[in-house]
């Protein structure tokens, strides 16, 4: 186990200088000129010139990659053009909030998705079974910000239930947390457990027609155990995979779903460092996602060990 890890963190050292090319060379195809962010369109040439210099923006490409990929190796992830803040001061201050929308969107998709599809493969071909088919293919059509306007609109304006914006830290109000964090995560969560739903289902079918579990059944083992026991563990691990790949994209929605709700996190981070201009605070940001995708992708395959002892052979 330890030298799989060990070899898994290896192989994501060239990942991350592929993935840091990227991000810088997206960010040079960013329209705009970072000295007259920061300046204004009023400075003069001369001033405009010497920030230029001082910030590098006048040396070869190559160069300004090969400086800041050196500075992101020691933690430095530059100033934002905006606020003079330290963008890995805004990123730890404002990634909590991302971190906690992603968990709430995952346990959602699973509390909902992981049963639904269990009912549906249970009851096949049933008006359960069909109801949870289209409903999932409802919620898999649904673009995120649309279904946030619409809860919003539901509970918020005309229920007045639920707030419709903000964050509130769980340390200091842990209610109002989990109530202004319902929304934004049943928004993001919702895809997610269409998903979760239809392959959990396609998983259980194709397990519950296995010998072992026909030979649970001539056993007498009952129904719920022959379930959860001998088919459910087996189909999960196409589940769990589906969860993996799909944290990208949460983490991808979270940048909308931040925004619609006027969250302060990474997201809504990414999305005025460009309306800005803000470039380090854009690199910043996107580090930080893709980051979190590898480690998502890394807890998927030691997932894969706690369901099923024979993949460490």
């Amino acid at each position: 186990m330890t030298r799989y890890i060990l070899s898994r963190i290896l192989q994501m050292i060239p990942v991350i200088f592929i993935v840091t090319f990227f991000i810088f060379s997206i960010t040079l195809l960013l329209p705009g000129d970072p000295a007259i962010a920061m300046l204004g369109e009023q400075a003069s040439q001369e001033d405009l010139q010497a920030l230029r210099e001082k910030m590098g923006l006048n040396l070869p490409i190559p160069i300004q990659y090969g400086r800041w990929v050196a500075h992101v190796a020691t933690g430095d992830l530059g100033v934002s053009l905006r606020s003079s803040e330290p963008v890995l001061d805004m990123i730890i201050g404002r990634a909590p909030v991302t971190l906690e929308l992603t968990l709430f969107s995952i346990l959602i998709g699973i509390a909902i998705g992981v049963p639904t599809g269990v009912l549906s493969a249970i009851r096949r071909n049933s008006w359960a079974d069909a109801g949870s088919s289209v409903v999932a293919m409802g919620a898999l059509a649904i673009p995120n910000f649309w279904f946030g306007i619409i809860l919003i609109m539901f509970f918020s304006v005309y229920l007045r239930w639920l707030p419709s914006s903000g964050y509130v830290p769980f340390l200091s109000n842990p209610l109002g947390n989990v109530t202004a964090m319902i929304l934004p995560s049943i928004t993001l969560g919702g895809g997610l457990a269409a998903l979760i739903m239809r392959q959990t289902r396609s998983s259980l079918l194709t397990v519950l027609t296995a010998d072992y579990v026909r030979t649970a059944r001539a056993k007498g083992a009952r129904e719920p155990r022959v379930i959860v026991r001998h088919a459910l563990r087996n189909a999960l691990l196409p589940v769990v995979t589906v969860i993996g790949l799909q944290v990208g994209t949460l983490l991808g929605g979270a940048v909308v779903t931040e925004t619609v709700f006027s969250m302060p996190g990474v997201g809504r981070m990414l999305i005025e460092g460009i309306f800005t201009r803000d470039f380090p605070a854009v690199q910043g940001a996107i580090l930080f996602l893709i980051l979190g995708i590898l480690v998502v992708n890394l807890l998927t395959d030691l997932a894969y060990f706690v369901l099923d002892k024979r993949i460490s052979r």
